[in-house]
């Protein structure tokens, strides 16, 4: 479910330049920021009152009823030719799909803390294939078809996670409402105090370091490869996403996982790849994305293994959707000022700003770091 919702998202993340231009005529580089900061801006509000509706009923019941409203929505946006009506629905559209965001905590739920570090591992590879995949297709029909038939893909994903959400209910095989996980009553006493807008600062910074530099990846790409086709644009896009997955495999060939352990060394790896991403190269570029693929995919799930290590099942769903909240302001200012700074500079300097914003997360890291290892050394006693 968590593959087929991710396609469907990333169907349009590199390519929401070419699709403004080419079905409403719209070529202005700010105007496709703020759109896609709108976007942002509806994530960040749904998840956090999805995971509450949670509270109170089942997240598999809310995503039959919210993805076939979603999907209805991508219809409409398929038919329509008014580019005002267009971002209204398409950002209610938003609203409902950020619904499948709780798919990730549900998950967590219903395995044990051991099984944590492989499963977020395995979901974040998900979410990077997905990126792939719905980064291909995309780049495909905005090559070769009308790219309004991308919404029509939409809806297609829409129905199959409302389809498979039924069928989980329904079926005696699937105890859908068991929780494995089991809480730990010490945990919250140790907690680094404030430790949620700690992380949540810090992630913050990483998200809009990450996301400044894919909005205009594509057409930096274009600007000086000699491989201008939207479907190579769109392959070098999601490399991140196959080294993601080697890196997974990888990971779980070792005999030791060292959980959250390695998010600076990951940090410091990224800022490799950027430096490498920046230099307007096809080779440079291929390597940056290399190395800063494997990077970000280690650092991500290492900061999803501590947000959840110290917390809690009841809490999983608020504590990660505030957390999300954070990340997806991070990149809603990326959103925001992407456009402005492409337009006023060049497509090249996202990478420079990027490089500053992992630099301040390493260093702000480095320093709640120390009071996130004098806490699991007095979990280990407990």
């Amino acid at each position: 479910m968590t593959f087929v919702a991710v396609v469907s998202d990333y169907l349009l993340h590199p390519f929401y330049p070419q699709f403004f231009e080419l079905r409403f005529g719209v070529k202005n580089p700010e105007l496709v920021g703020y759109y896609f900061a709108a976007i942002c801006f509806m994530v960040m509000i749904a998840f956090p009152f999805w995971a509450y509706v949670s509270k109170k009923v089942s997240e598999l019941n809310i995503l039959v009823y919210t993805q076939f409203i979603a999907g209805v929505l991508a219809l409409y946006c398929f038919y329509t030719s008014s580019y005002i009506n267009f971002w209204i629905v398409s950002l209610i559209m938003i609203l409902f799909k950020g619904s499948y965001l709780l798919v990730y905590p549900y998950i967590l739920k219903i395995i044990t803390k051991e099984e944590h570090t492989k499963v977020i591992g395995l979901l974040s590879v998900v979410v990077h294939l997905g990126g792939i995949l719905g980064a291909v297709i995309g780049g495909l029909t905005v090559d070769l078809i009308d790219p309004r038939n991308i919404f029509l893909i939409m809806a297609a994903g829409d129905f199959v996670q409302m389809g498979m959400s039924g069928y989980l209910l329904k079926s005696d095989k699937y105890a859908t409402g068991l929780i494995i996980s089991e809480e730990v009553k010490t945990e919250k006493k140790l907690v680094p105090k404030g430790f949620i807008l700690k992380l949540g600062l810090i992630t913050l910074i990483l998200y809009f370091s990450d996301f400044l530099i894919r909005p205009f990846f594509s057409l930096y790409w274009e600007s000086f490869s000699a491989y201008k086709t939207k479907f190579i644009s769109g392959t070098v896009y999601a490399i991140p996403g196959f080294v993601a997955l080697i890196t997974l495999w990888i990971n779980n060939k070792r005999k030791t996982q060292n959980g959250y352990k390695g998010i600076v060394n990951a940090l410091a790896i990224a800022l490799i790849g950027l430096f490498l991403q920046g230099i307007p190269s096809d080779a440079f570029v291929v390597v940056g994305r290399i190395i800063y693929g494997w990077a970000i995919f280690q650092g991500v799930v290492k900061f999803d293994i501590l947000l959840f290590e110290l917390s809690t099942p009841d809490s999983y769903a608020l504590d990660y959707s505030k957390i999300h909240f954070f990340q997806n302001l991070g990149v809603l200012i990326a959103s925001l000022s992407v456009g402005v700074v492409v337009d006023k500079f060049s497509l090249q300097i996202p990478f420079t700003i990027a490089l500053a914003g992992f630099v301040i997360t390493l260093v702000l890291y480095f320093f709640v770091f120390k009071s996130v290892r004098i806490t699991h050394k007095e979990l280990a006693k407990t």
